[in-house]
């Protein structure tokens, strides 16, 4: 039986189309076209309206513009004349002067400008201190120090003279101390004691200055 329907089946559709492809040949009016996907042409442009600006127009010169009545009236010095653009009037300038108007630097200075300059005054020359001699007047001592004999100098029995030479300055005061011959362990005793000394000023032609001299420090035990 199902095989009885398929040969049923496929002779009926064997019929439809023929009669299909048979309508198609005898039929008298064109078939209708079929439709079409939308495509863009691009030789065909939407009009579009775009306003130029107008041109600007050409500036017009100003015209003279009207002076106040009650405005003063403008008049010129006689004797000048104008100076000439770039140029300076350098005739009664000095040169130093002239040389920096017109862009020199550093100018040179001369002239009665030169001389109006205040020229800044020269630090005064260092003072030497000099040696005591014969020649001048040798300072004496007002202010006197003893040394402080070391504890470990003193349980060691040591003593003698301990030279230094000190730098007055021109009040009496000293400045520095340096040892000649030297005791070691009172070495810084007798340095100590002996900065803290003051003396009276050293005069050479009756003016003080500084001088160096010679002192001795005795370290004696009892």
């Amino acid at each position: 039986m199902q095989r009885a329907f398929t040969v049923a089946s496929i002779g009926v559709h064997t019929v439809v189309i023929a009669a299909a492809l048979l309508a198609q040949v005898v039929a008298e009016s064109a078939l209708p076209t079929p439709h079409q996907p939308i495509m863009f042409d691009s030789s065909r442009f939407m009009p579009v309206d775009v306003q130029l600006p107008a041109p600007r127009a050409p500036a017009t010169p100003r015209k003279n513009e009207t002076v106040s009545a009650s405005a003063a009236t403008v008049i010129s010095p006689e004797g000048v004349v104008a100076e000439p653009e770039g140029q300076h009037n350098t005739a009664s300038m000095p040169r130093g002067l002239i040389a920096a108007v017109q862009g020199a630097w550093p100018p040179v200075i001369e002239g009665t400008w030169a001389d109006s300059v205040v020229q800044p005054p020269s630090p005064p020359e260092p003072i030497v201190p000099v040696h005591l001699h014969s020649g001048m007047k040798a300072p004496v001592k007002i202010a006197d120090a003893a040394p402080v004999y070391p504890g470990i100098a003193r349980t060691a029995r040591v003593q003698g003279v301990v030279i230094l030479e000190a730098v007055l300055d021109a009040q009496g005061g000293v400045e520095s101390v340096r040892v000649l011959r030297s005791i070691p362990l009172l070495d810084q005793a007798a340095v100590d004691a002996v900065r803290q000394w003051r003396f009276t000023p050293a005069l050479l032609n009756g003016r003080p200055v500084p001088v160096v001299m010679t002192v001795t420090v005795n370290f004696t035990l009892r």
